[in-house]
C-alpha cells in the first residue's frame, strides 16, 4: 500500500474508530436508567411496607454478607476471597457518611439491579446483582423502605479491596454487564414440566433465581467469573460449583450429587430446620439457613421445593444411581481395619457419630453413605468440613448440640486424606480418593469455623 493510499484509508477509518471508542467509553461510564426516576416513584412509607422489606431482606440473605460476627448488622467488613484478591462487603446501613443514607430509591435500585453505586463506580459481581435484577419493583420499594427507615445507621468506613492495579479498574465491569447481565424483572412463564402448579412454580423460580440468588453458589462459572446460566433454560443452572473452598452441590434432579432422592417435603424440612434424613447444613449453607431460609414462610418454602424438583438431572454427568453396599462393613472389623489406615481412623474418629455403617443418626447426624459430598468428584467440601468443622445450626433461636468438630489439629494431612479416601469409596460411594497434597493446600487457604453461634438480628 502506498503512503497516499495509507493516509486515505487512515482518514476514513480514524473517525470511525474514534466514534466506536467514544461509544464504548460512554457505555462503560454511563449511569443505567431506572424505573424509579422522578416523583412518581415516591410513596408513603408504612409499617406494612417496611415489614415486607424486612422479609425480602431475609429472602435475599443481605445480613450474612454485609455483616461480620463482631460488627453491627449491615455495617459491612466481611472479607470475600476472589481469584484476583480479597474484597470487602460494604456498609449498607442508612448512615449518611459511610453507608447508604444519601441514596434515593433510584440510587438504591441502580446498585441492586444494575451494579452501579451512587457515585457511579461499578460494583464487583460478588454482589449478586445479576440475580437481584429479577426482583420486582414492589420488592425493591419495600427493601428501600426497610433499609432507610428501619435499619440502625452505623458509622463504619468501608475497607478498600485488595485487588491490585490494573485488575481493580472498575469501568470494564460495564462491558462485563453488557455481556452477562440479563436486565429486566422476573416474568412468569410456563413451567418446564406439565405437572407443575404454575403459580407455585413461578413463585419458587422468582425466589431461587432472584432474591435467593441460589445460582451464585450452585451454578458453575466461566473464566470470566460469570454464572454460566441464570435460569432453568440451561442444564448448567444449579448443577453444582466449587466456590471459596467449598463445593456447592447440584440442586437439580441428579440422583447422586443433587436432589434426585429428595422429595419436596425433604427440601422444605432442610430449608426450614437445617436438616433432614439426607443432610445437615454446613459451610456457607449453614449461614444461609441461620440468617435466611428458616425465616421464609411455609408457602415460599413449598414454592422453592416445587421449582427445584422440576429441574431434571443429567445421568451422563451424575453416573449410575447410588445403591448402598454393605460389604464395606466387613472391612471395619477389628482385625481387618488395622490393615487399612483410613478405616481405622474412621472407626476411631467418625463412627461414634456417623455410625459404623455410615448411615448417620436419623436427621440429627447426617449419613456419609450416599451423601452428595461423598459421591461428588469435587472433594473440597469433604476436606474443608473435616479440617475446619461446621457452624452450629440455630433453629428457632436454639443452637444445635451436634456440631461437626474441626480435626485440623488432631489429624495430619495424610490421615485426613486416608480417612476421606475410605469414606468416599465405601458403601457404594463414588467420590474417589483424596490426595495428601489436596488436604495440605486447603489447610493453608482456610481457617477453622468459629464455634460461636452466628445468627444476626437485623434490627
Amino acid at each position: 500500500m502506498t503512503k497516499r493510499r495509507f493516509r486515505k484509508a487512515l482518514a476514513i477509518l480514524l473517525p470511525a474508530f474514534l466514534v466506536v471508542a467514544g461509544c464504548v467509553a460512554w457505555y462503560a461510564t454511563r449511569t443505567p436508567s431506572t424505573p424509579f426516576e422522578g416523583q412518581a416513584a415516591m410513596q408513603a412509607t408504612s409499617a406494612e411496607l417496611i415489614g415486607r422489606g424486612e422479609y425480602v431482606a431475609r429472602l435475599s440473605d443481605c445480613v450474612a454478607c454485609h455483616s461480620t460476627p463482631n460488627s453491627k448488622p449491615f455495617a459491612g467488613g466481611l472479607e470475600m476471597a476472589t481469584p484476583m484478591g480479597s474484597i470487602f462487603a460494604t456498609n449498607i446501613t442508612p448512615d449518611r457518611e459511610t453507608g447508604i443514607g444519601e441514596y434515593s430509591l433510584a440510587d438504591f435500585d441502580r446498585a441492586l439491579r444494575h451494579g452501579v453505586a451512587r457515585d457511579g463506580h461499578r460494583l464487583y459481581p460478588a454482589m449478586p446483582y445479576p440475580s437481584y435484577a429479577k426482583l420486582s419493583d414492589d420488592d425493591m420499594r419495600a427493601l428501600y423502605a426497610y433499609f432507610l427507615h428501619e435499619v440502625h445507621p452505623v458509622k463504619q468506613e468501608n475497607k478498600p479491596s485488595e485487588i491490585p492495579w490494573p485488575l481493580n479498574m472498575r469501568w470494564p465491569l460495564a462491558l462485563w454487564n453488557g455481556l452477562f447481565l440479563e436486565p429486566g424483572t422476573y416474568q412468569e412463564k410456563t413451567p418446564i414440566n406439565a405437572s407443575a402448579d404454575a403459580k407455585l412454580w413461578n413463585r419458587g423460580a422468582y425466589i431461587v433465581q432472584g432474591a435467593g440468588h441460589c445460582g451464585s453458589c450452585h451454578t458453575p462459572r466461566s473464566v470470566m467469573m460469570n454464572e454460566k446460566a441464570l435460569s432453568e433454560s440451561s442444564p448448567l443452572y444449579l448443577s453444582g460449583a466449587r466456590l471459596d473452598g467449598w463445593y456447592a452441590p447440584s440442586l437439580r434432579g441428579d440422583h447422586n450429587t443433587g436432589l434426585g432422592r429428595w422429595a419436596e417435603d425433604d427440601i422444605v424440612q432442610f430449608l426450614k430446620n437445617g436438616r433432614n434424613k439426607h443432610a445437615v447444613v454446613f459451610g456457607s449453607m449453614a449461614e444461609a439457613f441461620n440468617n435466611s431460609t428458616q425465616f421464609m414462610t411455609d408457602d415460599d418454602l413449598k414454592a422453592v421445593a416445587h421449582y427445584l424438583k422440576s429441574l431434571p438431572g443429567d445421568a451422563a454427568r451424575d453416573g449410575a444411581p447410588w445403591q448402598y453396599d454393605g460389604r464395606t462393613n466387613q472391612s471395619l472389623g477389628l482385625e481387618q481395619r488395622v490393615k487399612l489406615p483410613g478405616a481405622q481412623t474412621f472407626a476411631a474418629r467418625c463412627s461414634a457419630c456417623h455410625g459404623m455403617d455410615g448411615r448417620g443418626q436419623g436427621q440429627w447426624i447426617p449419613p456419609l453413605a450416599g451423601s452428595a459430598s461423598s459421591l461428588s468428584k469435587e472433594n473440597a467440601s469433604s476436606i474443608n468440613v473435616t479440617l475446619n468443622g461446621s457452624a452450629r445450626v440455630v433453629a428457632d433461636g436454639v443452637p444445635d448440640a451436634y456440631r461437626m468438630p474441626p480435626f485440623r489439629n488432631q489429624l495430619s494431612d495424610g490421615e485426613i486424606a486416608d480417612v476421606l479416601s475410605f469414606v468416599r469409596t465405601a458403601w457404594g460411594n463414588q467420590g474417589g480418593a483424596v490426595k495428601t497434597q489436596e488436604v495440605k493446600e486447603l489447610r493453608e487457604k482456610t481457617n477453622p469455623v468459629s464455634s460461636n453461634v452466628i445468627i444476626l438480628q437485623m434490627r
